[in-house]
Formats: structure tokens, sequence, C-alpha cells
């Protein structure tokens, strides 16, 4: 069985064929149905608020360190409303366990204020969307794909780390502005199951795909992955 196989955009960057994405994503959805990590705001339940909220707060922090923490939170502050009318002071203290908790405060505290005068509707278009205070790109990808349905990467180091490995490596540091990369996570995800299979990647990025001493033999891509089969002497076909 080969590895990823791959064509070259118009750009001059190597990306995989279909084929190697559909394996990709398959093994991944079936590994992800028994593997896969239990989060509230994934429940089907969840609001926009809360899915919207968990993002912020995910931003370089273990999803662990926020499930612990999130529930309070959550009850603190269960709306854009209550979370506008919190003091900064207040705020910090409660996210203070979560680290970055300044920049995170006056983040969300100016994006509350936003929503609340939207009546918590987001904008539907990536333009718009960029335009709401402390939203970059992984939190515009954020609303998009879990508000709107749209099938858009939540792109961060864990799912970089994970497309690197199986496809082949990017040419910029930051993963914000590389094109190749980019281009890939959006063509990963754009299938039926856009939140699923991002959580596949990000779930098996921290429980099998690590940075140091990744768990290969437990990988259910292992043998369409370009690093696993390199490093074992398999060759690409």
């Amino acid at each position: 069985m080969g590895g990823a196989r791959s064509t070259q955009s118009k750009d001059g960057c190597a990306l995989p064929e279909p084929r190697s994405l559909w394996r990709f994503r398959s093994r991944l959805l079936t590994w992800y149905e028994s593997n896969g990590r239990s989060f509230p705001w994934r429940r089907g339940s969840t609001t926009m608020y809360r899915a919207i909220v968990a993002e912020v707060l995910l931003q370089r922090t273990r999803a662990e360190t926020v499930a612990a923490h999130f529930p309070g939170f959550i009850e603190e502050y269960p709306s854009w409303r209550a979370l506008r009318g919190a003091s900064l002071g207040r705020l910090r203290r409660h996210l203070q366990p979560l680290g970055l908790w300044r920049r995170r405060a006056i983040s969300l505290k100016a994006l509350a204020k936003e929503m609340s005068g939207r009546n918590g509707r987001f904008p539907k278009s990536r333009h718009e969307i960029e335009q709401l205070p402390g939203v970059g790109q992984y939190i515009a990808n954020s609303i998009l794909l879990l508000c709107h349905g749209r099938p858009e990467p939540l792109i961060d180091v864990n799912m970089a780390r994970v497309l690197e490995r199986v496809f082949g490596p990017r040419k910029l540091a930051d993963i914000r502005y590389d094109p190749h990369l980019q281009l890939l996570a959006k063509r990963v995800v754009r299938c039926r199951s856009p939140r699923e299979i991002n959580w596949a990647i990000l779930d098996l990025a921290a429980t099998v795909c690590l940075p140091r001493r990744p768990r290969c033999h437990e990988c259910p891509a292992s043998l369409l992955c370009c690093t696993y089969r390199r490093d074992q002497g398999l060759g690409l076909k």
C-alpha cells in the first residue's frame, strides 16, 4: 500500500490526489468514532456562544485544561451579555488558570460587546467576521465551521504537525501565511463531516501524533504517512 500521492498545484506546491485525501479522512473518521475525545463544547446541543468562547480559550492552551475550567466559566458567564458586563479584573481572575489571561480578557470583552449588539448573531462572510474585535484567522475559521457549517480548518500547530507529517512540510514558518499548508488543510476538511474531521485530526495530534515520540504504531494513517514510510524505509509509490 503506497503513501499519500500528490499532484502539482498551479503555484507549484505538491498536493494530495483526491483518493489520498479520501483514504486519510476515512481512516481518521473511523478511528475518531472510538478514540475521539469528549468535551462539553463538542456536544450537539452546544450553543454558538459556547462553541466560540471555547475556541478562544483553546488557543495555545491544552484542551484538557480548558475542559476542567469551562463549565465554571460558562456558569459565571452564560451569554455574551453576561460576559460584556463582567469587569476586566474579575474576568482575568477566571481566566488565569488558562494562561494568557490579560490578552484573553480584553479580546473576550471586546467581542462580547460587539456580539451583544448583534444579538449573538455572527456575520456570514469571512470579511465581516474578520472585522470583529479579537478575531484572527483561527477564530474566523471556527465561526465559519461551527456556526455556519462551512468546511474550514481549525488549523493550529497541532493540525499542521499531522498534515505535514502525512503529506509533506510547509515552506513558511508561520502557518497562517503558508499557501501550501492553508490550501492542503482546506482540501482535507472539504467533506461531508468537516467538524468531525477537524476534531479527529486535533485528537490524533493530542494522543498519537505527538511532537516527540509519536505513537506511529497506534496511528490509523501510518501507512499513508510520508514521514512514517520514509522512516520505515517503505518508500512511496
